[in-house]
């Protein structure tokens, strides 16, 4: 059956930008705990850059940017996890365990944003 309705667009939801930096932040965060204070992460200068190209990226990219950065959330916070029960147990988490996290987040944070940077 043809409908001569106008359909509306989606509206745009501005707060999905916030959302997909905060996630990002946070596992810059997360980054720099697990390195002891020490890691600089991915710069800052990576939210300007994503502000820059979000609202051009398409819906797909931010759809798959979202995917992937709720993926990242999760994993980083289990292998946190992983860590702090470690010390809960009373021993020192394993150092290289601790540097294969970090460089995994690195990686994966670095992945996740070229999904929107390109």
């Amino acid at each position: 059956m043809l409908h001569l309705i106008p359909q509306h667009e989606p509206e745009a939801r501005p707060e999905a930008y916030a959302e997909a930096v905060s996630r990002l932040a946070s596992v810059r965060h997360a980054l720099r705990l697990v390195d002891g204070g020490f890691s600089e992460g991915p710069g800052d200068d990576l939210d300007d850059r994503l502000a820059s190209v979000w609202d051009g990226a398409g819906e797909a990219k931010q759809r798959c940017f979202d995917r992937r950065s709720a993926r990242l959330v999760g994993a980083t916070a289990a292998g946190i996890e992983a860590l702090l029960n470690q010390r809960h147990q009373g021993c020192e988490p394993n150092r290289a365990a601790s540097d294969a996290l970090v460089n995994q987040i690195r990686r994966e944070l670095r992945e996740v944003a070229g999904v929107v940077l390109g």
